[in-house]
């Protein structure tokens, strides 16, 4: 049956990537409910898999109420300096996150109500990888492992990055499960143009950042005298950052072209940064804002 109770067609809801900006689907799915709209399939990239899946084991208030609580400091605790630098995220509490707020070890794909699923990057071909069945945590963890910041996560002998290397807005993998109708939630629609601003930030927030910038300056003290000169590059996350955002962009660009949804929703988001998660209220208020803005269109398309 429909989701809307109205009609036949399937709707396929494809969450796209975008780091803390994600926080935005929960708005999007809150927002969506609230009108009647049920997504019968749910598809995601990165953060987009990982709020998909809450969604489909039926954790989203825990994850909703999680977002809203968090504070940098607690989101700092997430980073740990490896000397391997295979990543710097703490995997043993980012798992007890998954479990917690997101899915149960013991969840199967195969297993949920709706239909779900998680795009993922073959490391070494550069293959798209569709995880629709086996444990959501897999599903999710391979999904998510951005470049630079996770390690990447080994799945049946293939070592696996983040989904948005190479599909950031699931659209396709919507269609091919069966959606009729897709509902494209792109994250990356105005990130391009944000630059990393310097500021002091207060001593409780200190992260991986100012770590790196202390240890920095006890082998080089002069690099940090003073005002920052221009001719010195980006920090290294920084780099990272805005080297992902013009990649997802151009992607998303490339991919939407070929196979464009029937619903396009972009919330405003580009005043967030890549590891802002603590901001995850003024993101959920976007992604409900932006349907609320796009509505009419949403109704139109639907009947």
């Amino acid at each position: 049956m429909s989701s809307t109770g109205e009609t036949t067609l399937r709707i396929g809801l494809a969450l796209g990537s975008g780091s803390s900006r994600g926080w935005a689907h929960i708005g999007v799915i809150r927002a969506l409910s609230e009108v009647g709209i049920n997504p019968d399939i749910v598809c995601g990239c990165s953060v987009g898999a990982l709020v998909g899946a809450s969604y489909v084991t039926g954790r989203l208030d825990k994850l909703e109420e999680w977002v809203s609580a968090l504070t940098k400091l607690e989101f700092a605790r997430f980073f740990e300096l490896d000397l391997s630098l295979k990543g710097f995220i703490d995997t043993e509490r980012l798992d007890g996150f998954l479990a917690g707020q997101v899915c149960g070890e013991n969840d199967r794909i195969e297993n949920l109500t709706k239909v779900y699923a998680a795009v993922s990057t073959d490391l070494e071909t550069g293959r798209e990888i569709w995880f629709t069945q086996g444990p959501v945590m897999e599903a999710v963890r391979a999904s998510i492992s951005i470049p630079g910041l996770f390690a990447p996560f080994l799945h049946e002998g293939k070592w696996l990055v983040d989904g948005g290397l190479v599909n950031p807005v699931p659209v396709s993998v919507c269609r091919s499960l069966g959606a009729d109708i897709v509902i494209a939630v792109n994250l990356n629609g105005d990130i391009l143009g944000k630059h990393p601003k310097q500021k002091d930030e207060p001593a409780e927030s200190e992260g991986i950042i100012d770590r790196f910038t202390k240890t920095l300056k006890s082998y080089s003290p002069a690099l940090f005298s003073g005002a920052k000169p221009e001719n010195i590059p980006p920090a290294l996350l920084d780099s990272i950052a805005l080297s992902l955002n013009i990649m997802q962009d151009r992607v998303t660009r490339s991919r939407m072209a070929g196979d464009p949804p029937d619903i396009h929703l972009t919330p405003k988001l580009r005043h967030i940064g890549l590891l802002e998660a603590y901001r995850g209220k003024e993101a959920i208020l976007e992604g409900r804002e932006c349907v609320r803005r796009m509505l009419p269109e949403i109704q139109y398309v639907l009947e």
